[in-house]
Formats: C-alpha cells, sequence, structure tokens
C-alpha cells in the first residue's frame, strides 16, 4: 500500500499554482473532487422507491492509476442513493479515520464514539439510533459500486466500492473499515480538495443546498457559468424539471443567505446559468 493514500496533511496545487496546506479536522474535511462532482452524495427523495442513480464517471476517474494502468475507459458507478443528511457524514468520517490510522494499512479498527465525533455527531447523540443510522449508512456506501470496463470488451473488468468493508460491532462497539488499496491515488493530493464543513453545519436537513455546496467547491477560481443542467445533474432529482429548477433556485438561495456565495442567476434561452462571483467558505462577512 502506498505510504500515502490517506494523510492529514496533504498538498494540492490550486489553478495558481499555489500550493496550500489540507489539514482533516472538525471543521474541514478533504474530498476526492470527482465525489463532490458527481451525484454520488444527493438529497433524500421524495419517493421511497425512487430508483438508484447510474453514474458515468469515465470523465473523472479514468485518470486513475488503475485505469490507465488495465485500459479502462469506461467508468460507472452504481448502487443504493446516498443522502447528504446521514450518508455524506459518515463519509467524511471514514476520510477522517483513515488519515489519521490509514497510514500503514488500508484496514483500520477504532472506538465507535471516535468514529461518530470524525462524523460530526455529537456525544449527546451516541445512543442506539445512530447506532443503526450509521449501521445502514455502512451498509449503503459498502454496495456503492465502481465498475471499470474496456469499453463494450466484458472480458477485461475491475468492480470495487466506495469501501471495500465496513463492519461494526455494537457488543465491543468497534468500528472496522477497509479501503481497495488499487484506488489509493483517489485520494491522493492531485485529486483531492479542501471542503470546509461550515456551510454544511448550518444547513442542517437542507440536502439540495449542501449537495450544490459541494459540487461548487470542486470548482476552479473563477469558474465558467454554470447551468443548471448541471446542478439538476448533480442532485439527481426524479421530478420535473421545473421543480428541479425550483430547487435548485431555492439550494442557490439559500447558500448566498448564508454568506457563502455571492452570485446571480441569468437565463439564456430555455435554461438557467448559475454565475459565481465570490464564495466564502469559512461564512466570513465579504470584504
Amino acid at each position: 500500500m502506498k505510504d500515502n493514500k490517506f494523510i492529514s496533511d496533504v498538498l494540492y496545487a490550486d489553478n495558481e499554482s499555489k500550493s496550500k496546506e489540507l489539514t482533516v479536522n472538525q471543521n474541514n474535511s478533504v474530498q476526492p473532487v470527482a465525489f463532490m462532482r458527481l451525484g454520488i452524495f444527493v438529497p433524500k427523495p421524495k419517493k421511497s422507491n425512487a430508483p438508484s442513480p447510474t453514474l458515468d464517471a469515465s470523465s473523472e476517474l479514468t485518470k486513475l492509476e488503475i485505469a490507465r494502468a488495465e485500459g479502462y475507459d469506461s467508468v460507472q458507478i452504481i448502487g443504493p442513493r446516498l443522502d447528504m443528511d446521514t450518508d455524506f457524514k459518515v463519509w467524511v468520517g471514514i476520510i477522517r479515520a483513515f488519515s489519521k490510522y490509514g497510514l500503514n494499512s488500508n484496514r483500520i479498527r477504532m472506538k465507535f464514539s471516535e468514529f461518530a465525533k470524525d462524523c460530526g455527531f455529537t456525544s449527546k447523540r451516541l445512543d442506539s439510533v445512530l447506532r443503526s443510522e450509521i449501521h445502514d449508512s455502512l451498509i449503503k456506501i459498502r454496495s456503492k459500486t465502481i465498475s471499470f470496463k474496456r469499453g463494450k470488451d466484458t472480458r477485461g473488468s475491475y468492480t470495487t466500492g466506495l469501501l471495500k468493508m465496513g463492519f461494526f460491532d455494537a457488543d465491543t462497539d468497534v468500528v472496522e473499515l477497509e479501503a481497495d488499496e488499487r484506488l489509493w491515488d483517489l485520494y491522493e493530493a492531485n485529486h483531492l480538495v479542501l471542503l470546509q464543513q461550515h456551510a454544511i453545519k448550518v444547513l442542517p436537513r437542507k440536502e439540495a443546498a449542501q449537495a450544490i455546496y459541494t459540487f461548487i467547491e470542486s470548482l476552479p477560481n473563477n469558474p465558467a457559468p454554470v447551468g443548471f443542467n448541471r446542478l439538476r445533474e448533480r442532485l439527481s432529482l426524479i421530478s420535473e424539471i421545473k421543480e428541479q429548477n425550483r430547487v435548485v433556485k431555492r439550494a442557490v438561495e439559500q447558500l448566498i443567505d448564508i454568506g457563502y456565495l455571492q452570485a446571480t442567476i441569468k437565463k439564456e434561452g430555455q435554461e438557467n446559468f448559475l454565475l459565481i462571483h465570490s464564495r466564502n467558505p469559512k461564512l466570513k462577512p465579504f470584504g
């Protein structure tokens, strides 16, 4: 396993080629760029039987070493819908856990109370309900499958998941996690960005705004206008387009209201575009 697979302090070169130190703590997480841009963690649908999205992640994940080495040019992500309210928090906890204990192994063990704290849950919530929610979330994350293929050639493929193994023993109160070491560069510095947690914390249960926040934070400085079609795709909504646009607009307004975003919405033809003027992930007053 690579020594720098999961790291607490990593360097990420932004689009101005200035190195930044990315530090994992209670307010910050480092996230794979692809996971912030793709509709992996999405709002809960109103219908409980909403279909699970199949994501074409070829443009993002064929850059990984495993894809280049094996000639995989088609990557799909399938499996259960992962929500922003619980599943994304558990995923943040997984990343944080490996940043602390995964330097020498892709398999780690830790106390449930510590893992829950890494997910962002308060000590007041350490009850049987939370244990059940985290248990269910680990199952869902483990079931999210990443499939690498060589085009239509079914003779060569590789199937893995966001998490290779997630184990929780309620009797011993221990969480055990294992990641696929063949995906180590997904977590390397070139593929990571800093994700401040401030906006997510002040937007409880506003999953559309949380998801769009993660998408916007993955963009470079001075990004081009973002079409609502891309934001609708990021949210993986299943309602009518008109209703989806309302959800996107409301989410953008919420991001503006909390002091994260300065932006305008412009309509060209039949489509709306988000023009991003400034971002403030620490939610400090704009100067």
